[in-house]
């Protein structure tokens, strides 16, 4: 699978969307784990790219001085190891969930759950708190039982679930060490169909009832009125769906209106492999440009309907510039950093035009419109909440804090956008020492 970072013609190096341009001088490719140590060892800041797919500078580095360095593990021999017997595998770093899936599925084993993009990095994703959808479904990051990082010192270290700070070290944004592996929990292979229904109203609407009407479900909407445009659902096995509420689409539908569906996987309750089913896109179809910019936001599932309606009002402001937005629910988890942690949770993706000039002031009303349901935006996509009034969204963020200053006491994986978060955390004394 290619790399979803991009060179511009100056030598500069871009995420997958375009909309950030990293500061380091060079885009670091260790080729071996020993290169790999040696590097961060080395150097004064290391930051890990995954496959690109992030909105914002969460990967980036502090300046491009020749002391930073920028990582990507996309030249590291890819490496997933299946133990059948214990329903584990152990993958790479730098492994991204088509491939994971793929092997997998030949051992006759089965992950619960993907994003809708097949194409990002396993690492990448569950470090940012990534999920897919269901109203059963966790985040990607609760299947993880044993974390193996590169710390500052080039060593390695291994967390285990269940063991102290195992609950930080999974959604840790990348501030505690290079992600060398990680070994996930499995299940049993299974069959699963993709059915699409079509106009959803949002008046009169039963939330509860509609998420529950399959194993995973995906509502969407260009805001252009009070309706959803399509409702995907997932079920495991063939059976039909009773989804009482709108009419089943004739020919296989693409999330946002007018594109075709070639890319998208298999619908119309045609069975498949579960990982030819969970994704909305074909793994075989690797996204060429991001003509995009992303948000989204996580609040607790019981404000659903109440969000729907707020934002509602604002579709005069973010139709224009929408793409498509896709509501899900995510069930709660234990990742001190997972905007699903302790709750049960429902997600607001926008994708939105590639122009910044208008997507900003637009999210900036968003989030002004769901401020009454305490939301937790995504941790890799565009949005302007406070550090310090996000973190006290998350009730175990001074243990985060600590467990960074403990792996990493001279924040060598902390950038800009860790330390406005970390930072109000920490004792007055360790933080101004640390800010020198």
């Amino acid at each position: 699978m290619t790399d979803a970072l991009a060179t511009g013609r100056d030598g500069a190096v871009t995420n997958w969307a375009g909309n950030i341009t990293f500061s380091a001088r060079e885009l670091h490719r260790p080729a071996s784990p020993s290169a790999l140590r040696a590097l961060v060892a080395g150097s004064r800041q290391v930051r890990v790219l995954g496959s690109g797919h992030s909105f914002n500078r969460i990967a980036d580095v502090d300046g491009g001085a020749a002391d930073t360095a920028l990582l990507s593990l996309a030249a590291l021999e890819p490496s997933i190891d299946v133990d059948t017997a214990a329903r584990t595998v152990r993958v790479s770093g730098g492994v991204r969930y088509a491939e994971l899936a793929r092997h997998v599925a030949s051992h006759c084993l089965a992950l619960p759950n993907m994003a809708s993009l097949p194409h990002i990095s396993v690492a990448g994703s569950v470090a940012t708190g990534t999920h897919g959808s269901g109203n059963g479904n966790q985040s990607l990051a609760e299947i993880v039982r044993a974390v193996e990082l590169v710390t500052a010192d080039g060593e390695t270290h291994v967390l285990n679930r269940g063991d102290d700070g195992f609950d930080g070290a999974v959604v840790s944004l990348g501030a505690l060490g290079v992600v060398l592996a990680l070994t996930l929990d499995l299940e049993p292979d299974y069959t699963m169909s993709q059915h699409v229904f079509g106009e959803l109203p949002l008046a009169d609407l039963d939330f509860d009832a509609v998420t529950s009407a399959a194993y995973s479900v995906s509502l969407f909407t260009d805001w252009r009125g009070p309706r959803f445009n399509q409702v995907w659902l997932k079920r495991r096995g063939a059976a039909a769906v009773d989804f009482p509420w709108a009419a089943p689409v004739s020919e296989p539908r693409h999330p946002v209106p007018g594109m075709p569906a070639v890319n998208c996987t298999e619908q119309l309750g045609v069975p498949g492999p579960w990982h030819e089913r969970l994704p909305h896109f074909r793994a075989e179809f690797t996204p060429s440009s991001g003509a995009e910019l992303q948000s989204e936001y996580l609040l607790p599932r019981e404000h659903a309907l109440a969000a729907l309606h707020a934002l509602d009002t604002l579709r005069d402001q973010v139709a224009p510039v929408l793409q498509v937005c896709e509501v899900r629910t995510v069930a709660a988890d234990t990742q001190w950093l997972s905007p699903a942690h302790g709750r049960d949770t429902v997600a607001f993706h926008f994708t939105w035009v590639p122009d910044a000039t208008v997507v900003l002031p637009v999210v900036a009303l968003v989030e002004e419109r769901l401020a009454p349901f305490a939301p937790r935006p995504h941790w890799g996509k565009v949005f302007g909440a406070d550090p310090a009034e996000l973190g006290a969204r998350y009730p175990h963020a001074a243990d985060f804090a600590e467990l960074a200053q403990r792996m990493d006491p001279q924040g060598k994986f902390r950038n800009a956008f860790v330390r406005s978060f970390v930072h109000p955390f920490l004792p007055p004394t360790t933080r101004l020492h640390r800010t020198r």
